[in-house]
């Protein structure tokens, strides 16, 4: 094969490539502010596959997940909350205050523990939020920073 015709055929290759790449779904994420603390690593190593039938996608940010188109985030380095009055639960072996509802979204943090963890799941879909947090908590717990504090009233987790 003459060397342009080897040329064509590789500068097409890459470029079937780029193109076959380029379709891969990537969600964009913000990573937390503390998303390079070392224990977001040690978290991240351990998110699963998928979460309650949503499969997972890739993300574009650091200690970061997404499961569904996404239904369910997770990021890793959230400012850790102070003691509060909000709802505290345990799920998973872990310790979850559930912030207020929002519209869209229930979003909960990890509570006593640095670096905070954040999960985030959209509503409207038949979606067991209990199930989700469950099994997020019972997936990272092991790559989870021990506990400095934990919930005093733990309550059970607010239906969805």
């Amino acid at each position: 094969m003459p060397r342009s015709r080897r040329l064509t055929a590789v500068a097409g290759a890459i470029a079937l490539a780029a193109v076959v790449t380029g379709c891969s779904t990537t969600v964009h994420l913000e990573p937390a502010d503390d998303a390079n603390d070392p224990g977001c690593a040690s978290v991240s190593v351990l998110l699963p596959d998928s979460v309650d039938g949503f499969d997972r996608v890739w993300t574009d940010a650091q200690a970061t997940g997404a499961w569904g188109d996404p239904t369910i985030v997770l990021r890793c380095g959230v400012e850790p909350p102070a003691p509060s009055a909000l709802v505290c639960t345990t799920l998973g072996g872990v310790d979850w205050l559930v912030l207020d509802q929002e519209e869209e979204r229930q979003r909960l943090v990890t509570y006593g523990r640095e670096p905070a963890v954040e999960v985030i799941i959209r509503r409207g879909e038949q979606i067991d939020f209990q199930s989700i947090v469950n099994t997020l908590s019972s997936s990272i717990q092991s790559g989870l920073a021990p506990a400095t504090a934990q919930c005093t009233d733990r309550v059970e987790f607010p239906a969805g």
